[in-house]
């Protein structure tokens, strides 16, 4: 599979590692903050993304033009999902994205989830998140943790989505958002009680985890169209 890299930090240099070690090439390796242009996208198969959310959907776009399916980790960008989703259908295109590809994370979306569930039948625990990532994550929350936020609310009786930990707003999932050092990606989800704390917890140790999800995406990717996230890979995984 011909791979065109787009964003090559620590994730795409990553990415490129394992890849390389599962018999793929890359043909592009874009290090630019600039939005990739389609032309920059011929002869290759499949297109990862890991920039920032200015540039991301600029380069969802490009793919589409250059006919390319595009695998995106960049996260900030999904108030405009609509109009990415109306494009793809426009164009023909394929696009899989994700708030986080770690398969770890995803099956942790699927416990806080079951734990939401149970525990909106006892009011008395109150829910709050907590997150740390590196200093280069530029989204605060992350795209992770507004993710949980969201089963949180579909599940929790009261809750509407999320706000900072600063503010006060009832009905509203604090998250404290932590920036430092190189730390992969912790994130927590406690139910606090007036005698006990639940607490669910996923530490990433490395980035492997997240670059892996992203390269089976992009190998499940091939041949199919439309827009995609990873309920789809993990369904397809298990059948």
């Amino acid at each position: 599979m011909k791979i065109a890299l787009i964003g090559y930090g620590k994730m795409g240099q990553t990415i490129e590692r394992l890849a390389l070690e599962r018999g793929h090439i890359i043909v592009l390796k874009a290090t630019s903050l600039a939005p990739v242009l389609p032309e920059h996208l011929k002869g290759a198969d499949v297109a990862i993304e890991f920039t920032e959310p200015t540039s991301a959907v600029k380069n969802i776009f490009s793919s589409f033009e250059a006919g390319v399916p595009i695998v995106c980790g960049t996260t900030g960008w999904f108030g405009r999902l609509h109009e990415v989703k109306e494009q793809c259908n426009e164009n023909n295109g394929t696009l899989f994205y994700a708030s986080n590809f770690s398969i770890g994370v995803n099956l942790f979306f699927q416990t806080v989830h079951a734990a939401a569930r149970m525990l909106n039948n006892y009011p008395e625990y109150q829910v709050r998140m907590k997150e740390i990532h590196h200093l280069e994550k530029k989204d605060a929350p992350s795209g992770t943790a507004i993710t949980l936020s969201e089963i949180l609310s579909d599940e929790l009786d009261g809750m509407d989505g999320w706000q900072h930990a600063d503010e006060g707003q009832e009905g509203k999932i604090s998250i404290e958002a932590i920036r430092e050092g190189d730390v992969k990606g912790t994130h927590e989800v406690l139910f606090t009680s007036g005698v006990d704390e639940i607490e669910f917890t996923h530490r990433a140790h490395s980035r492997e985890g997240f670059a892996l999800g992203a390269l089976k995406a992009a190998e499940w990717l091939q041949h199919k169209k439309g827009c995609f996230t990873m309920t789809d890979l993990l369904k397809t995984e298990h059948t």
